[in-house]
This record gives structure tokens, sequence and C-alpha cells, in this order.
């Protein structure tokens, strides 16, 4: 009796399935590469502050102040991300940092002390924020003009209350705030805050319902409406939270300048917008990511500390900026346009 032969075995790979991507390409899917390009720009602006003034740029102080100064605009950035994820834009961000700061700077709220101050300036941005939510949401008002408007009402009520003048802080518990003792590891109090936000951000951007009905409202209001999303709702909370972002941004201004100023937070809103296209996040909304937005404001802050340290005038500065957002806005639109 004769065995039967068994077929050889097949020791070879099995193809890939017809039209499989390959495994880099699915890898690559995965990866942001416009945050791995920030990260890229970032590293080369470290490069040539540390070739440029290696002294001065590395020094540890020198990078705490990069950061700390960061922090101020990146708070308000945050705001502005969720603002422009929707679809919206607000142009009274620097202007209500002023009003807050000022506010929250009087003498009258000072003998509040640290409570005083902090609460005025939180209450302040989140009234100022009301007002543009309602007049864009209920009111019909185009955001463009109505934070305008806010800009200019703004900036000038908070000349009013200082009459022109610096209000100085003597208040002891926020200017400890500003002083090495109060550093948590080498790192600066305001560090810690804008942290603190943006985590809190990226959350609620990216894990709420909340964030999912601003990306939803951003990409297609009339969808989102039909969806059962109440739109004008979703809008006057978003500038209530861009209110309360400026408010945060004043007291942190307040903490490292001592101060309230009429003309603090200065083209605050070129900075915080200019730092959210290039992180990622869409003029016409829809698409929004807080991680981008930071890394955005440290490319900015760099570059403004890279200028300083080498006595380059501020003007140019203000060129490089405006050529990195023209830049920002065309690679958008060649992203979106389709292939």
């Amino acid at each position: 009796m004769t065995r039967p032969v068994s077929p050889p075995r097949d020791h070879t790979r099995k193809a890939a399935p017809a039209g499989a991507p390959a495994p880099w390409r699915t890898l690559l899917a995965h990866v942001d590469v416009r945050t791995l390009s920030l990260l890229g720009v970032l590293a080369v602006l470290v490069v040539i502050g540390g070739v440029t003034r290696p002294d001065e740029f590395l020094d540890t102080r020198n990078l705490q102040l990069v950061l700390t100064q960061g922090s101020v605009i990146g708070v308000v950035t945050v705001g502005m991300t969720f603002v422009i994820t929707s679809g919206g834009i607000d142009l009274s961000v620097g202007a209500i940092v002023a009003l807050c700061s000022v506010w929250a700077t009087t003498v009258a709220t000072q003998e509040y002390g640290f409570a005083g101050i902090l609460f005025t300036a939180v209450l302040v941005g989140l009234g100022c924020g009301l007002v543009n939510g309602l007049l864009i949401a209920y009111g019909g008002v185009v955001p463009f003009i109505a934070t305008l408007a806010m800009l200019a009402s703004a900036r000038g009520l908070a000349v009013q209350i200082t009459d022109g003048r610096t209000q100085i802080v003597t208040v002891d518990g926020v200017l400890d705030l500003g002083e090495r003792d109060a550093y948590v590891l080498g790192v600066p109090p305001l560090v810690i805050v804008f942290a603190v936000v943006t985590v809190i951000g990226w959350l609620v951007l990216n894990r709420t319902t909340f964030g999912r009905r601003t990306i939803a409202v951003g990409g297609n209001a009339e969808a989102a409406r039909l969806a059962g999303i109440d739109v004008r709702r979703q809008r006057l909370y978003l500038y209530l939270l861009s209110g309360l972002c400026c408010g945060i941004a004043a007291f942190l201004l307040i903490v490292l300048s001592g101060s309230g100023q009429n003309t603090n937070g200065n083209l605050y809103e070129l900075d915080a917008i200019a730092a959210a296209i290039i992180g990622g996040t869409l003029l016409t909304g829809g698409r929004g990511t807080i991680t981008g937005s930071v890394l955005g404001v440290l490319v900015f802050t760099t570059i403004t500390d890279i200028f300083a340290l080498n006595n380059l005038q501020s003007d140019v500065q203000q060129i490089a900026k405006g050529a990195i957002i023209v830049a920002a806005v065309l690679v958008q639109r060649r992203s979106a346009s389709p292939a």
C-alpha cells in the first residue's frame, strides 16, 4: 500500500492584498506633518539663537523669560483657536487684555488684594466676551465688525480709566508670583498656568461634546443646526471662552509687569491669529489644533527673542511675522484644494 504524498509546503510569504497601503504610508497617516514641521522650525530657531548668541540665548534665565512671555499670548491663543475653529474671528483680544489689566489694577480694586485683582480681570474678560457673543450669535453682527467695535471700545475705555497713566501694583501676593522664589522646580508660575490652560483646552477640543460641536459649527453651521446643535448658543459660549482666556492672560501680564497699562495687549490679536494659523487651525473653520497653536506661539516668541538679542529692528520682526502668516495661509489653501 502506497502512502499518500502530502503537497509540498509553501514557505514563501503571502503577498499583500492588492491595493493595501504600504506600512510606511500607514505610519505617516497617523503623524501630523504640520506638527513635525513646526517642531523642525523651532529646532532650527534654537540652533540659530545658539549660534548667534550662545551665551545669552542658551542661558537658563533667557529660556525662562521666553516661556514666560509666551505664556501670556499663549493663553489668548488657546481661546482664539476655539473661535477660529468655529468659523469666527476675534479682533478684540488685545484690547480686552488691556481693559482687564487696567480695571483690575485700579486703587479701588487693589484694596481687595490678590483675589480682587484676579476676580476683576476674569470678570471683565467674561463681560467683554459676553457682549461679543450676544452681538454675533443673537444680534446677527458679522464677527469681524462686532469684535472690531469691541477693540475700539475696550481700548478707549482702558485709556479713560487710566487717564493715560501706568497703574502700579502694590499687592505683594501678586508681585511675589513674578519672583524667582516662586518658581516650581525652575519653572515660572506663569508657565505652569499656561500649561494647565493648554491641557484643559486640548481635552475640551478633542475629548468633549463641546469640542465636537465647535468643529461641527465651523465645518458647516447649517448641517450642525439640522443635527440638533444650538449654533447660536455654541457661538456665545465660544466668545465667552475667548473673553475668559483674555482675563487670565491679563492677570498673567499684571504679574509679569507689575502694572496695568492701556497699551497692554498691543497687536495680541495679530500674534494669536498668526500662531493659530501656522499651527494648523483653518481660517474657514472646521479644524483646529491646540498643540499646533502652542507650537506657533513658541515659534513667534523665539523669533522675537532672537531679534532682540541680535539688536534687530522691530519692524523687520513684524515683516518676518507677516511673511510667515502669508506662507501658512498659502499652505492651507494648497492642502485644501483638490488634487
